[in-house]
């Protein structure tokens, strides 16, 4: 179906896409995303709109007014890369090793930077757009970093909106549901003090690998045991260590994972609990066991309204065939979650199209969802803000 706004970003989608494949060649880890943080402000400058540079270490916010209105609306994407080794070997592959874009927050970044092109040139709004450019959405707290900064006091938004792309959806294809859509995201290490012994003599000392499997074994009925069948959590151990040779029993051993919910108090929950068996079984072998445990991201949870007004938009833009309105919450999670937490706001899914998935060495931003993205910034803030109102 023909939608004008769409149009316009399909004819800006050379210049986004080569903005985009630049980024992706010099990927940048989370709070070092200078060389990122750089080229999107010499862009915003470029299209006229008045800039603000290290917000949150190296978060980059633009500001685009217009009319008389008061109301004002953030758009929000990360810039940060990942620790993996890249093997797509396309010709914008990365030049940094170690470092790649693999879950294509190149493609948001150029999204938003689409959106502020296609809004400085046609100005069908009436009050202030809040470009947010954050860093560090990969666990390094870049979210919060901006919010302790004075995010919202320094740039007030009345509606904050996210998105993010999904591999196996088709380009033009959207997702988003009312209430809860992301997980909790929490890290934990469990570490126990044991004593040292010979491997042919356990009974010299107090065995730290067998109280860590002991702890691995309990951990798993925090969820199955206490957590409503109704709810949704996840804890899942995905390290342990412990030793280095086959004849010493060591002194200290340790285990982590990922914990995942949907609510916030089912999280406090799994935290109490683990405390409690980690020092009651640690203390039953007569060891010390300590945790440590610190959550990165808060369940993302979308405002009704606003999660109903991004829906329309993406049914505006792509058809109502195409914009799937009662999407099923997924595991995984999204730091913008503390933003909505601030302000009311939505967040939704964009199709990827047939690519690897998202964290996996081989995975790349489809390039034909630019325009799709682009699009939907562009028009909710014309909805929100329409032309013509005033205070």
């Amino acid at each position: 179906m023909p939608n004008a706004t769409l149009d316009l970003a399909r004819a800006a989608v050379g210049e986004l896409t080569a903005i985009r494949r630049d980024i992706h060649a010099h990927p940048e880890i989370g709070m070092n995303e200078f060389r990122t943080a750089d080229l999107v402000a010499r862009k915003l400058e470029e299209w006229g709109i008045e800039v603000h540079r290290g917000v949150g270490v190296t978060g980059v916010v633009g500001v685009l007014r217009n009319g008389n209105g008061q109301a004002s609306v953030g758009l929000r994407a990360d810039m940060d890369a990942l620790p993996i080794v890249e093997a797509t070997g396309l010709p914008h592959a990365s030049q940094t090793q170690g470092l790649m874009h693999a879950c294509g927050h190149d493609g948001h970044t150029t999204m938003l930077l689409g959106a502020a092109k296609l809004l400085a040139e046609t100005r069908a709004f009436n009050g202030t757009v809040n470009f947010i450019f954050q860093p560090g959405e990969e666990g390094a707290g870049g979210a919060l970093a901006m919010l302790n900064d004075g995010l919202f006091e320094r740039f007030p938004c009345n509606f904050v909106y996210g998105m993010h792309n999904r591999p196996g959806l088709e380009v033009g294809k959207f997702r988003i549901g009312l209430g809860a859509r992301y997980a909790s995201a929490s890290m934990f290490e469990i570490h126990v003090t044991g004593k040292g012994t010979h491997g042919a003599r356990p009974d010299e000392g107090i065995d730290s690998t067998l109280i860590v499997c002991h702890l691995a074994t309990a951990l798993q009925s925090i969820v199955s045991r206490n957590v409503p069948a109704r709810d949704t959590a996840v804890l899942s151990i995905t390290q342990v260590h412990a030793g280095d040779a086959f004849n010493v029993i060591p002194e200290t051993a340790w285990l982590g994972g990922t914990v995942r919910t949907m609510r916030s108090d089912v999280l406090e929950m799994i935290e109490r609990n683990m405390r409690r068996l980690a020092g009651t079984i640690g203390a039953g072998f007569g060891a010390e066991a300590t945790v440590s445990f610190r959550t990165i991201a808060s369940p993302v949870v979308n405002n009704t309204e606003e999660a109903i007004a991004l829906g329309d938009v993406a049914a505006a833009i792509a058809g109502e065939a195409n914009v799937e309105r009662d999407a099923p919450p997924v595991m995984g999670s999204e730091d913008f979650a503390y933003m909505m937490e601030r302000v009311p706001g939505a967040h939704i899914s964009i199709g990827n199209g047939d690519t690897a998935g998202v964290h996996n060495h081989r995975y790349d931003f489809n390039d034909d969802a630019i325009p799709y993205g682009a699009a939907l910034y562009a028009t909710i803030v014309e909805k929100k803000l329409p032309k013509g109102t005033a205070d």
